[in-house]
């Protein structure tokens, strides 16, 4: 691998899923709050404390690469949990319309855990990035199944 990236880029790559998952579980825990049905709520809640735990997992790397690592979401997640505020509100905290929004924050996961893992990295920083992709996609599809079924009870 001659064109593995410096560490500074690999701090940059890590810094930003950082954010992305700092963006998920915000987003999921307020999504959570907006949810009626127990299931929802539950399946919600868990995705957050996922998310954080591969912030923290994406943290330790940042760290051991000499880097300092992110603490927050971004600016545009920020943005979307508003989003997912306003929405709610408009359509009487209706879990459908939550579920598509815990839907629409994992697709911009999803594509930049794509982005990243296409990226020439350490083997170690690959890794995790491949794995925590599949904890994404993991996310993506219960929610994707979770808004079908609740959808089809409606």
């Amino acid at each position: 691998m001659d064109n593995v990236m410096d560490k500074s880029d690999v701090v940059d790559v890590l810094n930003d899923l950082i954010e992305v998952s700092k963006d998920g579980e915000y987003g999921f825990k307020e999504c959570a709050e907006h949810a009626k049905n127990t299931e929802v709520k539950s399946a919600l809640s868990s995705r957050a404390a996922s998310c954080a735990s591969g912030a923290a997992e994406l943290q330790r790397l940042v760290a051991a690469y000499g880097g300092e690592p992110e603490k927050g979401g971004s600016a545009a997640g920020a943005m979307h949990r508003g989003w997912v505020s306003i929405r709610s509100a408009l359509t009487s905290k209706d879990d459908v319309a939550v579920l598509e929004e815990a839907e629409r924050g994992e697709d911009a996961a999803l594509k930049k855990y794509r982005d990243a893992s296409a990226k020439t990295l350490p083997a170690d920083v690959q890794a995790v990035i491949r794995s925590q992709l599949q904890g994404t996609q993991a996310n993506h599809d219960q929610i994707k199944s979770l808004r079908d079924r609740v959808k089809a009870m409606s």
